[in-house]
């Protein structure tokens, strides 16, 4: 067999892993293919592969060279290119390719490759430019450092192009997954500065070999700003001296931190100096941090808790808002910093000011965060404006519906016609209330599908990094929508069902899907009163079903050695997690709280003792968290101290 001589320049780090990743997919379907690596093709050589961004400029017309993506495959019988806008377009690209010779990237530690390849298979045509500009992840939840490289190397497999490390460093996520949070059977582990650091610098590191976008912040230059670190949801155990606490946002008659977390408290933003303040960090943070592509400004996490001093009383929030953007805009634009800056739309933000505008528009990208919206459907082909609330100070409610949501999207836009995406949550909360993940992948799809006919281009979901329980069906469809809106759920869930269950594919189909339609992410995700009879009926129905079907369906699969062991493992643990689960549920919706946490206890009893053999693929934290914080279970110690 001939050698593929793989063509590319050297210097270039995001390329040369591209023909590495290449190089190491081809050789495990077929181990006698033969590679050498060269910066110039040989004219001896009748199999070379281009990889380059040398693309006809008539191609790449009018593109935004580092944020938006094209590719390009031309080759046929191993010979021939695939070029790029940009070295991570390169990258997609050669995924692509994957793709389509077979390779399904159902994991971030599963792929599904074909049986054969030959010299002859290595032919495609194919050009593609992605439908959205902005496609990516932003971090929650409990991490190891081996969850977030692993999602990261995940990502451009995908089509995502970009990972949102939150915060000024993404400490909470790490903290919460090796102090062990809410699993007492697990020893914490003590978490040294030179480990964090050398955590954060391999994340940066794998994003960087991937070309990845980078966005940063969001919450906690509130915190950052009085001189508090902006480490997640932390209560502080100091009362704020007499110096930061005049900055503070004065609520109720008092200036303090709201719960004691200063994440969640605002600044009085019509104080000069508080204003300052929030303003120099954002600047030093951009001089100190010249690799972050999109930085996102972000007020206090928590509504109802805005300053009602007589001068913020004078304006709304979102005045003040756009005041201190413009403010930080032009001191960027005096040091010369071309950073992006996203602004957020939630919770207050989400009314439009009154009378600030955006001095510079250019420099900034609006995020729709629709955080308290439904997902038992998706959003429309088309906003519809509906009578929404009047602003006032400290008594929002947050939207529920769908057409709510967006009508304070379409405000906004009015005034704002820049940049934007949506910043989303179906693989945040609402997920665990999906045990099936059909059809909150189908609400996703939904919604990929209709971004751009809402004036949006860009996909963000805030999530946790492991949601495979039981599959990775919705960041797949996720992913390879954000690219390719053209693309269908339902081929993506045939193709995905297909070489995750071989098959039994139909099978394993009629019984997710089924669970889904006995589910209820709202229900899950608090929307609703929690006593439900209609809800403790369906989860009835869930459980009788499960328990009747799953057995015989997982003999059946052991027996036809069609689904992978990883597959065979996530359903059988997933039966047992339902069971345990839907019967708390059973219980919480029929309004016998005392009987629903104690059989929450034995859920939570079971998912800390098995989280060694889960944890790729469930965060044991988070599930415990949003199920006491949002569905309304007591968590096991408070009934023991409660006792």
């Amino acid at each position: 067999m001939s050698t593929i001589t793989l063509c590319y320049s050297p210097d270039c780090e995001t390329i040369s892993f591209a023909a590495a990743e290449l190089e190491r997919y081809l050789k495990a379907v077929n181990p006698a293919f033969a590679f050498s690596h060269a910066s110039e093709s040989s004219a001896a050589n009748d199999c070379t592969i281009h990889l380059n961004t040398d693309l006809d400029p008539e191609l790449s017309s009018g593109l935004d060279s580092r944020a938006d993506d094209l590719f390009l495959i031309s080759l046929s019988n191993g010979k021939g290119s695939i070029q790029g806008s940009n070295p991570r377009s390169v990258l997609l690209g050669m995924y692509a390719f994957l793709r389509r010779l077979g390779y399904r990237f159902l994991l971030p530690d599963e792929t599904v490759m074909p049986h054969q390849l030959s010299l002859a298979d290595l032919t495609c045509s194919y050009s593609h430019r992605a439908s959205l500009r902005h496609r990516g992840v932003c971090i929650e939840g409990a991490d190891s450092l081996e969850n977030v490289l692993d999602f990261i190397d995940w990502l451009p497999k995908l089509g995502f192009n970009s990972f949102f490390l939150q915060f000024k460093e993404p400490y909470i996520f790490l903290e919460r997954w090796y102090h062990h949070t809410l699993n007492p059977t697990k020893d914490p582990m003590e978490l040294t500065e030179a480990f964090l650091q050398d955590c954060y610098k391999k994340m940066h590191e794998a994003m960087k070999k991937r070309s990845l976008l980078l966005h940063a912040a969001g919450h906690g230059w509130t915190c950052e700003a009085i001189g508090l670190p902006s480490i997640g949801w932390v209560p502080e155990k100091a009362k704020p001296s007499p110096k930061v606490q005049r900055l503070l946002a004065l609520v109720n008659g008092k200036r303090e931190y709201i719960d004691r977390i200063p994440m969640n408290t605002n600044l009085c933003y019509s104080d000069p100096e508080a204003i300052d303040r929030f303003c120099n960090t954002v600047v030093d943070y951009v001089k100190e941090h010249p690799d972050t592509d999109y930085l996102h400004i972000w007020l206090a996490d928590e509504y109802n808790h805005i300053c009602e001093c007589e001068s913020c009383r004078k304006t709304t929030l979102s005045d003040q808002y756009v005041h201190l953007l413009n403010l930080i805009d032009q001191r960027l634009t005096q040091e010369h910093l071309d950073c992006k800056l996203v602004f957020l739309l939630y919770q207050e933000l989400l009314y439009p000011p009154v009378k600030e505008r955006f001095q510079n528009p250019d420099r900034f990208v609006l995020m729709f965060a629709p955080i308290s919206r439904t997902f038992r459907e998706s959003y429309p082909d088309r906003i519809q404006e509906v009578p929404i609330s009047e602003y006032r100070r400290n008594q929002m409610v947050l939207p529920v519906t769908i057409e709510e949501n967006l009508t304070f999207l379409a405000k906004w836009q009015k005034i704002f016609d820049g940049n934007s995406l949506v910043y989303d949550y179906p693989l945040g909360r609402a997920h665990y209330g999906d045990f099936g993940y059909v059809s909150i992948s189908k609400v996703l799809a939904g919604d990929i599908h209709h971004v751009k006919n809402l004036h949006l281009d860009g996909y963000i979901s805030c999530q946790e990094l492991r949601a495979f329980l039981p599959n990775g069906l919705p960041n797949y469809v996720m992913g390879y929508l954000t690219l390719d809106t053209e693309e269908s759920f339902d081929s993506l869930m045939d193709e995905y069902f297909q070489a995750a269950y071989g098959s039994m594919a139909d099978e394993v189909k009629e019984y997710l899907t089924r669970i889904s339609q006995l589910s209820d992410c709202d229900y899950f995700n608090h929307i609703g009163p929690r006593t439900n009879p209609a809800a403790a009926w369906k989860y009835q129905q869930l459980s009788d079903y499960v328990s009747g079907t799953a057995e015989d369906l997982l003999n059946r699969a052991k027996d036809s050695h069609q689904i992978s062991d990883r597959f065979q493992k996530l359903l059988t643990f997933h039966r047992e997690y339902v069971l345990l689960l839907t019967d708390a549920l059973v219980s919480l919706a029929s309004g016998d709280a005392d009987a629903a946490d104690e059989k929450f206890s034995l859920f939570a009893d079971f998912v800390r003792k098995k989280e060694d053999f889960i944890q790729p693929y469930l965060d044991v934290y988070r599930i415990q968290e949003v199920a006491h914080r949002y569905t309304g279970f007591s968590l096991p110690e408070e009934r023991t101290s409660q006792n």
